[in-house]
């Protein structure tokens, strides 16, 4: 009998290490003392333990709290009321205006965990070809257009690369550029360059106990109603970024109501960079007049559907007037002098309703209205002693200015016109230098109005002498 031989011993089996805790060592194996953690600041050892009264640790992730919401951390342009809920009435105040009746108290998905979606190619890094083909990588989507290419901005002299300041320009076909496409780069206007640099300098100060408070840098608002299109901004300016201070102007855009009876008001404030209690001002003012706007959008709406414009310049003087004397009063409790806290208001009402159009602005103090039709702007609230007429005639226009300096503007809009509301740091340097008006023309001159970035750039157009804060509110007409 043969007896097999015997097979040799099977290795151990190693130790398969999937989700759990690394194995240990094998059995009999000489043992490795780790190496002492070494902290960032270069450290080994274990922290002592704090000796008795020291404080804990502290610990930058406390457990999670009840969530906060967005409106308490973060500033809004647009103040929110709950239904009845109307502003106070200052000390000493009579009844309403006629538009500012009191409420009626009655009354994407993510993937799964693990996912890898495919990448979508960019256009931007994934055209670049293979350094070895040969072939001309193509141009990005932000890039501009070069000279001698239809389209290209006149270049200045000497092949600089500069544009010409406040010369028009046209595109391919002899048409004029796009609203919504590129804006040519253009550092300033004019042949001085301005005092401050363009960008933001400083931020403001800030108090832990008052976040709310923040006022962010730059406003941008925009829609598209009916046959008409909004675009609104408001500019911290260069010489506010500059000293480290806020941004003063306030721009409060709303829409109140529902198809054709629905009201859009675009209401600006602008004021003196050296008043204390300025900003403050501006904002109570906007709110509260849009807060009674809203709550008489319906016999708004109606009478500026019907024309009653007699009816509409008394009822909202007496709001515009009720608004200021609120300001006087709180000036008064705060024991600031009134020219300290107040502003310059511009409140524009636009109906939704397209067979409607009339647009009403009304308002008081620094700022303008103006109004780009055929390639030329008209001032509609002509200054005193500038000659100007009111731009009324044809269109049927109503204008009026009050002793108490309240304006009052009822316009007719006619096809692919451009209505300009702004505060003083942008009307006075529209009225006072012709190279601004021009450059502005000779861009919202085209087919399609501009986009948010397009306008902003717009708006933020250099000149040496004008540094205060810029708020517009433009609406193009289909």
């Amino acid at each position: 009998m043969t007896v097999p031989p015997a097979l040799p011993e099977a290795p151990p089996e190693l130790p398969v290490w999937r989700w759990g805790a690394p194995p240990g060592p094998p059995p009999g194996s000489p043992t490795r003392e780790a190496p002492p953690e070494r902290t960032p600041d270069g450290d080994t050892g274990t922290p002592p333990r704090p000796g008795p009264g020291a404080e804990p640790d502290f610990n930058p992730w406390p457990a999670p709290g009840p969530a906060v919401p967005p409106s308490a951390v973060e500033p809004t342009s647009r103040p929110r009321q709950s239904p009845g809920q109307g502003p106070g009435q200052g000390p000493g105040q009579g009844p309403g205006p006629a538009y500012a009746a009191d409420p009626d108290p009655g009354s994407d998905p993510g993937s799964a965990p693990g996912a890898r979606p495919g990448r979508e190619p960019s256009p931007r890094f994934d055209s670049v070809p293979d350094p070895g083909s040969g072939a001309e990588p193509s141009a990005p989507w932000d890039a501009a257009p070069g000279a001698g290419q239809a389209g290209a901005r006149p270049q200045g002299p000497a092949g600089s690369g500069a544009p010409v300041a406040g010369e028009p320009w046209s595109g391919a076909g002899g048409e004029a550029a796009v609203w919504g496409g590129e804006r040519p780069v253009v550092e300033f206007l004019g042949d001085r360059a301005p005092t401050y640099a363009a960008e933001p300098g400083a931020l403001p100060l800030a108090d832990p106990a008052a976040l709310e408070e923040l006022v962010p840098d730059t406003v941008l608002e925009g829609a598209r109603h009916g046959a008409y299109t909004l675009r609104a901004t408001s500019v911290r300016g260069d010489s506010a970024r500059f000293r480290g201070e806020a941004r003063r102007d306030f721009l409060l855009t709303a829409r109140f109501g529902t198809g054709d009876d629905a009201l859009v008001v675009v209401a600006l404030a602008g004021c003196d960079r050296a008043a204390p209690g300025a900003a403050e001002a501006a904002a109570e003012l906007c709110r509260w007049i849009a807060s009674a706007v809203g709550r008489s959008r319906e016999r708004l709406a109606d009478d500026i559907r019907a024309g009653r414009r007699d009816a509409l310049r008394s009822g909202l003087q007496r709001l515009t007037d009720r608004g200021y004397g609120r300001l006087r009063a709180h000036a008064a409790e705060l024991g600031l002098p009134e020219d300290s806290y107040t502003a310059g208001l511009r409140v524009l009402l636009l109906p939704i309703d397209p067979e409607c159009k009339t647009r009403i602005s009304f308002g008081a103090g620094a700022g303008g209205l103006f109004r780009l039709r055929g390639g030329a702007w008209e001032d509609l609230e002509p200054q005193p002693g500038s000659g100007s007429g009111s731009g009324s005639g044809s269109d049927a226009d109503s204008a009026e200015t009050a002793a108490d300096g309240f304006r009052f503007r009822a316009a007719v809009a006619r096809p692919r016109d451009t209505l300009l509301l702004c505060s003083g740091g942008l009307a006075d340097p529209m009225r006072e230098e012709g190279l601004l008006s021009a450059e502005l023309a000779a861009r919202w001159t085209g087919a399609e109005p501009p986009g948010l970035a397009a306008f902003l750039a717009d708006t933020q157009l250099r000149l040496k002498g004008y540094a205060d804060d810029r708020t517009a509110a433009a609406v193009w007409e289909a």
